[in-house]
């Protein structure tokens, strides 16, 4: 009841609601261009959140995120063109249901659904991250050590091309985190002789530059998008509809979306896969799906939307974020002087608290939302996509600018854009360079604190039981990645 009446406060006495609608609003938007994922849409947006109230630019984030989860369903049924990741599978029934004439359908379906999952997801959000953060009370510094080196190791070795290759962004991420002064002795390391980099460099410039600047440089050497319909209607499902032939589809989806939200790594889009292929293996209706099988955009739709509540789970326990949109709340977070974990739930409830309350009504934002401004997404869809780049282009350079009010910055973002631009091109992992550069503080400062502690023993990370335990899990999945990784290469010799 404490925890209701904290995000009843928040939400009567701060601008949260106008926040949620304007974050709902502006994802929905994001999420329908082609190629700005939720996690760019966010990177865009962070910059002006400094400043800002911490639950109220925090609740921004979350809605961003929120409603870009179901802006790219929008492209994907209507122009057979995702706009977010997440929304790969929708395609396959949505726009086949769209060719139909049952576009309006699909897309209420999606809206719904989505919904759904969103609401549910909250609810496993609410009670499972309190829980986390109580058994993350009996953490010591070296135990934060092998957490940080968990979520390194996981994302890593989840890299899509090689562990090598999810290994080495991380590691340079943790060096970009050694900028600037020492946390515990005050020495200036790696500075240049440049003042700017004293404070060391933002994440949020990071952020900002491998997501949403690679991606624009990215989008330039593609073609122009696919024009959609401009007069479509949504058709929202019947109840007979949701709790009937929906029922299962979105039950899969739940289940699926929660443990791959929790997972570091896997995020909407490996739920949305996993949840379509499950709901196809126990529908009634087999021979409907790649045909415009409504079950087809319910499962996949219903899962992403659980995952933008259930990825959070992990970044308010423990700090370490499974996907990208989750490193770029952490990174708000980290902008306002909050520390995720415990601490946050003790010293800051109102954020945490304001969080759930503020994820409530973006999820109701985006059924109001989402229903009457499907004709303005399409609209936007359709202007040439130069005019579109530039606006972008000038919202990053302007925000990044208003951080310090520094040229420096935009001049770090470009540099980090065209890293992150030929990291795309080398199959390098992103998240892993983020996770490097959100992490290597943690990292670095308990891995120290503990030495402190144990009188420079080294022996206190495998005596800790909690420490010993995330470091063995650190070391099986690097192994085992390197297992998978040699069984690939023999069976390919095996096969020439």
């Amino acid at each position: 009841m404490e925890g209701l009446s904290i995000a009843w406060h928040v939400i009567t006495t701060t601008p949260a609601v106008f926040a949620a609608a304007f974050g709902v609003a502006w994802g929905i938007v994001g999420g329908a261009l082609p190629g700005i994922s939720p996690s760019i849409s966010m990177a865009l947006i962070l910059p002006f959140t400094y400043g800002m109230n911490p639950v109220v630019a925090i609740i921004l984030l979350a809605a961003v995120y929120v409603g870009a989860e179901y802006g790219g369903s929008i492209p994907a049924i209507l122009i057979s063109t995702p706009g977010t990741n997440a929304a790969t599978v929708t395609v396959i029934d949505g726009y086949e249901m769209h060719r139909q004439g049952r576009g309006g359908e699909a897309l209420g379906i999606s809206l719904v659904t989505g919904w759904v999952g969103g609401m549910v997801g909250i609810v496993i959000l609410i009670f499972l991250s309190g829980w986390l953060a109580d058994v993350a009370l009996l953490f010591s510094p070296a135990a934060y050590f092998g957490i940080g080196v968990l979520g390194l190791s996981v994302i890593a070795s989840l890299s899509e091309s090689s562990l090598v290759k999810g290994f080495i962004p991380g590691i340079l991420g943790m060096m970009v985190a050694t900028m600037g002064a020492d946390p515990m002795s005050g020495v200036n390391r790696f500075t240049f002789d440049r003042p700017e980099l004293i404070t060391g460099i933002s994440p949020i410039v990071v952020m900002v530059g491998l997501f949403a600047v690679s991606e624009m440089l990215k989008q330039c050497g593609l073609p122009p998008w696919p024009k959609g319909e401009a007069n479509v209607k949504i058709k929202l499902p019947s109840l007979k509809m949701l709790f009937g032939r929906l029922g299962i589809p979105q039950l899969i989806g739940i289940i699926v979306g929660t443990v791959e939200g929790i997972v570091p790594g896997a995020g909407g889009t490996v739920a949305s896969f996993i949840s379509y292929n499950e709901a196809r293996r126990w529908s009634r209706y087999k021979e409907e799906f790649g045909k415009g099988s409504p079950e087809g955009v319910a499962a996949p739709e219903c899962a992403n939307n659980v995952v933008t509540a259930t990825t959070l789970i992990p970044v308010l326990a423990f700090g370490i974020p499974g996907s990208n949109s989750a490193a770029i709340l952490l990174g708000g977070l980290l902008l306002h002087g909050l520390t995720p974990g415990p601490q946050l739930f003790q010293r800051n409830p109102e954020v945490v608290y304001g969080l759930f309350g503020g994820l409530v009504m973006a999820n109701m934002f985006m059924l109001v939302i989402g229903y009457f401004t499907i004709r303005q997404c399409v609209w936007l869809v359709n202007r040439p996509k130069p005019y579109v780049l530039a606006v972008i282009y000038a919202l990053i350079l302007s925000g990044t600018y208003t951080l310090n009010h520094s040229l420096f910055d935009p001049m770090l973002l470009l540099i980090f854009g065209v890293i992150g631009y030929y990291m795309r091109y080398l199959g390098f992992s992103m998240l892993a360079m983020v996770l490097g550069v959100v992490l290597g503080f943690m990292v670095e400062t308990s891995f120290r604190r503990a030495l402190v502690m144990s009188g420079g023993d080294y022996s206190t990370f495998w005596t800790d039981p909690i420490g010993a335990v995330l470091i063995g899990f650190s070391a099986l999945f690097v192994l085992s990645s390197l297992g998978g990784t040699l069984y690939k290469q023999l069976k390919k010799e095996k096969i020439a």
